[in-house]
């Protein structure tokens, strides 16, 4: 199946060098694939990734690591962000 990966700020050096301008790529992915599933083979280090996002409701830590994704999703992650 077919999902979009969006890697936000410091994150989208993670992704492939051509998709880095426009923040995110289309990846294709198990039918059952989870959060865990589709962060892993891009390297993400779980310390940076904070802020996560499918089809634009929240997904607790807890949940990532069972939260099924389906045929069209938009997962999105951001790394914290501090601000002064």
């Amino acid at each position: 199946m077919r999902i979009t990966f969006k890697l936000y700020a410091s994150l989208t050096s993670y992704l492939p060098h051509e998709a880095r301008a426009g923040n995110q790529v289309t990846i294709d992915v198990a039918p059952d694939a989870t959060i865990a599933d589709v962060v892993e083979p891009f390297n993400l280090p779980m310390k940076l990734v904070h802020l996560v996002l499918v089809n634009g409701v929240f997904v607790p830590p807890h949940e990532r690591a069972a939260r099924r994704l389906a045929e069209g999703d938009v997962l999105a992650i951001w790394p914290p962000i501090a601000g002064g």
